[in-house]
């Protein structure tokens, strides 16, 4: 992959990050540098991944933990293999005994989102399948991290204070106090540049190590889980857990301009980033910063979304096809109602979510993309007692309407944001990408493929470059770097705009190149603490 100069007029940082022997990008610098040893102790990118995974869930838990879910894109071997670990709903639940209760739609916070967590049984599986190093090796810089504690950094403990703040306000009952033993020890958000640890924390993840996994799924940990979930009258049991196992997926893609752009299939949803896509590889685009460009850019957005939120869902329960969705006479019928306005299309209200991304590379050719999430910061809201395990709250992206695709059922999985992208030419790994931050993250995605592919920014530009954001009907947000005559263009054709006060809602994301003489190009942008660690 060429880039056309080496001046980006968005570029925060220098440059790219260049090196040969193996990269680790990832939103959180200790994260990255854990990846990093691992690669260097003779491990390979699956390791690399795995270790920045289990890592950031002692150092970035504003996002992630070791109750959430995962989605991977591993390169190996001369192909893609995907890897969906998203749980099911607790097989006892149901629409009907939610609304026999009382509920209109499902909690953000508690029992009743709670699904199965699916991020440790996929980290073995990563490691059992593709991985070098024995597993409890590659969960030792997590481990250490969480016994002894770190730093926070200035991105981090912003998060930290904005969630300590609204679980105050929002979480009541005995059963959310193990959250506020664990995160705010003290009675408040530990601040930036204090010394968070989490004993609890560590002695689970040795846990997790030493059984690969099985004791959080069949052993002490999963009965833990159990016994807390029954003793608050919550629907998730031993039973759930133990019939757990992650899924080998086949990757799907839309070849954008002589690229494939792959994504994970459904439950996830990076079929609305392919099927935007889709709709816009007919249509030429000479400049980046044109209203052309950013009003085709958010329309076929709109009609992406559209489809999305009325389709996605657990395969077993869609109504239409991932193939009919990605057809080209599907995207011209689409393309065709981009118009010179703004056009009111019909999906829900996207919410806001908490999500982290990491990619790793290393000098034999293995490139992995890998994403976990706990959903909306730290999840449930509740940790259960003496584990140190953040429940996440994923069940809240079902919905409760009667013959919806995406209608809560026992033993299904719910529409899921997080998803880990990858890119390739001819049959060759160009490499992974990934933008962190639930609804916002197919919108990145077309964002920074289009940035790379039809602009020819190198990856630090491609994520620094000025983000926009739609949230419903008309309604848009502007990245406060965005060209103010822009805004301006785009009012006046029916958008209805508005600025964002600060980057936080406009995904972080990171990307590792690999070019035809085997060097390795990284990014990771200026919205987080992240770093690119290389050798």
């Amino acid at each position: 992959m060429k880039f056309d100069s080496m001046y980006y007029p968005y570029s925060s940082r220098e440059t790219a990050v260049y090196a040969r022997n193996g990269m680790v990008a990832t939103s959180q610098p200790l994260a990255a540098q854990a990846g990093l040893r691992i690669l260097q102790k003779g491990g390979n990118a699956v390791d690399a991944a795995i270790a920045t995974a289990a890592a950031l869930t002692v150092l970035e838990p504003t996002s992630n933990g070791i109750g959430g879910d995962a989605f991977a894109l591993v390169w190996t071997e001369g192909g893609l293999h995907g890897l969906n670990a998203s749980g099911p709903a607790p097989r006892s639940i149901s629409c009907e005994a939610l609304e026999r209760a009382g509920y209109k739609e499902i909690p953000k916070y508690g029992f009743l989102p709670l699904t199965v967590p699916g991020a440790p049984a996929g980290w073995a599986q990563l490691s059992r399948r593709f991985g070098k190093l024995p597993f409890a090796e590659v969960l030792e810089p997590a481990i250490s991290y969480a016994e002894n504690g770190y730093p926070l950094t200035p991105v981090l403990g912003t998060y930290w204070a904005k969630g300590f703040k609204e679980y105050k306000k929002h979480l009541r009952g005995e059963e959310f106090q193990g959250w506020f033993d664990t995160f705010a020890p003290q009675g408040r958000a530990p601040e930036i540049g204090e010394i968070w640890r989490s004993s609890d924390h560590a002695r689970t993840l040795q846990e997790i190590a030493e059984t690969n996994a099985e004791s959080f799924y069949r052993g002490e940990l999963a009965e833990k889980i159990d016994q807390f979930s029954r003793k608050y009258g919550g629907y998730l049991r031993l039973e759930d857990l133990g019939s757990y196992k992650p899924e080998w997926v086949e990757p799907i893609s839309v070849n954008y301009r002589g690229y494939d752009v792959w994504e994970i299939p459904p439950n996830g949803h990076g079929l609305v980033a392919l099927m935007a896509l889709n709709i816009l590889k007919g249509f030429d685009f000479g400049e980046r910063d044109t209203l052309d460009t950013y009003h085709k850019q958010i329309e076929a957005m709109k009609l992406a979304f559209a489809d999305g939120k009325k389709y996605i869902a657990d395969p077993c329960s869609m109504s239409v096809s991932v193939a009919d969705l990605l057809s080209d006479a599907y995207a011209e019928e689409r393309r065709r109602l981009i118009g010179k306005e703004a056009i009111q299309p019909e999906p829900g209200r996207p919410p806001k979510g908490g999500t982290v991304y990491l990619c790793t590379a290393d000098g034999e050719g293995n490139m992995v993309s890998f994403i976990q999430s706990n959903y909306m910061g730290f999840g449930s809201g509740l940790v259960v007692p003496g584990t140190g395990i953040a429940l996440h709250n994923r069940g809240h992206s079902f919905t409760l309407e009667q013959g919806h695709d995406n209608c809560l059922s026992g033993g299904k999985r719910p529409y899921h944001t997080i998803i880990p992208g990858f890119m390739t030419k001819d049959g060759k790994p160009i490499g992974p990408f990934g933008v962190m931050g639930a609804f916002m993250q197919p919108q990145g995605h077309v964002q920074v493929v289009m940035n790379t592919v039809d602009f020819h920014l190198n990856p630090q530009a491609a994520l620094d470059a000025p983000r926009w954001r739609w949230i419903e009907g008309k309604s848009i947000e502007l990245e406060h770097s965005t060209p103010p005559h822009l805004a301006e263009m785009l009012a006046r054709i029916g958008h209805d705009v508005n600025w964002a006060l600060g980057s936080g809602d406009f995904g972080r994301g990171q990307i590792i190149w690999r070019q035809d003489n085997g060097v390795l190009v990284g990014g990771t942008e200026h919205r987080t603490d992240g770093q690119v660690a290389a050798w």
